[in-house]
């Protein structure tokens, strides 16, 4: 029996094409929350810029990819940030010459330190309610100090292994697009963070099911009872999936959950 569901938003709830969650999907949520159904988003972005995305009234959040965690909208259930030895790396980097774009996800706060063709790419992909605030070098250093949960790094998949490893070998990339990653603290992800909501709602793992498309989703399809990937998913991820359903924009969300008998 299904008694909590996880939902990717990017891809997964919300339409790249139009950037809305498709209607056959908000009507499949109501119909959930009828049946008693806890329902949970575990996404890669700040809880600020979740809540204007989806207004619906989930019951927990798994947001940074499962280094920020919170019960409702308030309060917070687990929370982990980057080591500060990386913080103090990526400082002296990013004042040389191969700096990259890269916004800083603390726990009030988004900034970023410059913008390149790499960022303006993403901002036409990804709709933002709340766009990271664009910062001097100073300020953006004086930030990283006050405490870092997440990484948005525009660094390319080939520049990855040489960062992760002179700069932040504390932490962990996850990647869901060529043009950047987002970096965790090591041991935080998507599944963690799921493993952290159930505890406080008393859930079992195998009562839970997921729904994802990209690459950071892999670690939480793998991990609940029943993970789902998205039709416009990739190779990848799909092989990690129990099961998988129709695109986005193809209504996949509300398709699986009637395969599953969920929903009417």
């Amino acid at each position: 029996m299904i008694k909590a569901l996880f939902f990717d938003i990017d891809g997964t709830l919300v339409s790249f094409r139009d950037h809305a969650v498709p209607v056959s999907t908000r009507r499949a949520l109501e119909q959930l929350r009828q049946r008693g159904v806890k329902l949970f988003i575990a996404s890669g972005r700040h809880p600020s810029d979740i809540f204007p995305v989806c207004d619906f009234p989930f019951d927990g959040y798994v947001a940074l990819n499962g280094g920020y965690c919170l019960a409702g909208r308030d309060e917070v259930v687990f929370r982990r940030a980057i080591p500060e030895e990386d913080v103090e790396r990526l400082i002296r980097w990013q004042q040389g010459p191969d700096a990259f774009a890269c916004v800083l996800a603390g726990e009030r706060e988004m900034c970023l330190n410059f913008v390149d063709e790499r960022v303006e790419r993403i901002r036409k992909l990804v709709r933002t309610s709340q766009p990271a605030r664009l910062v001097s070098a100073e300020e953006w250093s004086e930030a990283a100090r006050r405490g870092v949960l997440q990484l948005i790094a525009f660094f390319s998949p080939e520049e990855e292994p040489r960062l992760m490893r002179e700069v932040l070998p504390g932490c962990r990339p996850m990647r869901w697009n060529p043009l950047f990653a987002d970096v965790v603290p090591a041991g935080v992800d998507k599944a963690e963070g799921i493993d952290r909501l159930l505890a406080r709602f008393g859930i079992g793992l195998d009562e839970t099911m997921a729904f994802g498309d990209g690459g950071n989703d892999i670690p939480m399809l793998r991990h609940v009872g029943t993970g789902v990937a998205m039709g416009n998913a990739d190779g990848a991820v799909k092989a990690e999936a129990d099961y998988v359903t129709t695109s986005v924009d193809e209504e996949g969300i509300a398709r699986a959950l009637r395969h599953f008998g969920l929903i009417d």
